[in-house]
């Protein structure tokens, strides 16, 4: 997959999606750099890429909102 199913979700979604290039599949992903080229330029709102395999930046991005969420409710 070259980073299409990320671009897809965040233009249906209403919420923030993450999108994690991987430097594994099928086809030619040259290392995952496809994917993160396809996520980079996708004009997609609300659409936050990062790095190839970067699930500890995904993670820490997720921990960000949820923190941004909690502090606008009060």
């Amino acid at each position: 997959m070259e980073g299409a199913l990320a671009s897809v979700v965040s233009s249906l979604a209403d919420v923030p999606v993450i999108g994690v290039p991987t430097s594994v599949g099928y086809g030619v992903g040259e290392g995952g750099k496809a994917a993160l080229a396809s996520m980079l330029q996708s004009c997609s709102p609300g659409l936050v890429t990062v790095n190839i395999d970067n699930g500890v930046g995904a993670g820490i991005t997720a921990a960000l909102i949820s923190i941004r969420c909690r502090r606008s409710q009060h």
